[in-house]
């Protein structure tokens, strides 16, 4: 397949596509991390050019309920709405299948809910982070608390919170990170996840799933 992951300048997704032998190519208005196939641009500008599969990160920071405590300073209104288009956008490209990501925020609201709430854990990155897909043309990402009988498990434990807020809430370090690159930068195992899911399973991964 020809796929784009658009919004990303790490090449992790692009990378786990490239290992099955896809043509993957990410795109970002800054360089890629690391050498791989890289788009420097606005992605608004290629996403007709003959994609089978789009993976989207678009900016979440005037769109996830994260930023609560600033929602309503001047301009947020207007950046957010302009977000939302963004966000929009790249769900409605021409392109057969589709999976845009972002937290929890308000694309569920003005939107619609997304089609599955994963985190982290759930793929073995060893974090805790609330991540909605919204998918078209695409099935939702298989994971396994327990070992199933002709699939391994896909889970690790929970981890344990870094402290409990003044509300009581459980709070993460990954809600904390100051880096907005940082910040931006995907779960590796989720997008071997997706790769696998959408991109066909390695013969190792098979032989996995029929042992």
């Amino acid at each position: 397949m020809k796929v784009l992951v658009s919004c990303e300048y790490s090449g992790i997704v692009r990378d786990a596509f490239a290992e099955r032998n896809h043509d993957a190519w990410s795109c970002d208005i800054i360089p890629t991390e690391r050498p791989g196939n890289h788009i420097e641009g606005d992605v608004l500008d290629v996403l007709a050019d003959g994609w089978d599969l789009m993976i989207g990160h678009p900016p979440c920071r005037y769109l996830s309920y994260a930023a609560s405590r600033v929602w309503n300073e001047p301009g947020r209104a207007e950046k957010r709405e302009k977000a939302f288009k963004f966000f929009m956008r790249l769900y409605d490209a021409p392109i057969p299948k589709v999976c845009i990501e972002n937290p929890h925020g308000v694309p569920r609201v003005w939107f619609r809910p997304p089609d599955q709430t994963i985190h982290p854990y759930f793929f073995g990155d060893p974090a805790v982070k609330r991540t909605c897909l919204w998918l078209r043309g695409l099935p939702c990402l298989e994971h396994l608390e327990q070992p199933g009988l002709f699939a391994e498990q896909t889970h690790i434990p929970k981890p344990k919170p870094s402290w409990i807020g003044p509300d009581g809430r459980a709070q993460y370090r990954t809600s904390v990170v100051k880096d907005p690159k940082e910040r931006a930068r995907f779960w590796p195992g989720v997008a071997r996840a997706m790769a696998t899911a959408w991109g066909g399973a390695t013969s190792d991964e098979l032989w996995g799933k029929k042992r």
